[in-house]
């Protein structure tokens, strides 16, 4: 009797363990794939680049866009926590770039891009398209 305790209780904690590993995994939001800005004016694809997420445009809704199929405008995004990354954002609006940040919250994509020390951010929606 003592043997199927044990047993037990050891199954017993290797399914706690596993489902506790599965949940912090699914709690975990990913940026890649492809997200249409909230306006409808853009979309970008976000894939590995190095040790690191960019995006780069894919289709623009206007073609007297400043931007440009193939430009990539976030770049060196490295993961911050969970759902957010930090990174560089390239803004073809004013050919400038600056510090960013992505954070993921189910199938909406938040970009900024900031300037001194992120005092001053333009900010960005984005839904999920893939």
């Amino acid at each position: 009797m003592r043997f199927f305790d044990r047993r037990a209780l050891a199954g017993a904690v290797l399914a706690m363990a596993t489902l506790a590993s599965a949940g912090a995994a699914a709690a975990s939001q990913e940026a890649e794939g492809v997200w249409l800005r909230e306006d409808g004016a853009s979309k970008i694809r976000i894939a590995p680049c190095g040790g690191a997420l960019c995006g780069d445009v894919i289709w623009l809704k206007s073609p007297r866009s400043k931007a440009h199929v193939g430009e990539k405008v976030f770049f060196d995004m490295v993961r911050a926590d969970q759902n957010s990354w930090t990174g560089h954002t390239f803004n073809p609006d004013d050919g400038k770039t600056y510090s960013g940040k992505m954070v993921v919250s189910g199938k909406k994509l938040r970009t900024s891009g900031c300037v001194f020390g992120g005092l001053i951010c333009k900010t960005v929606y984005w839904l999920r398209s893939n």
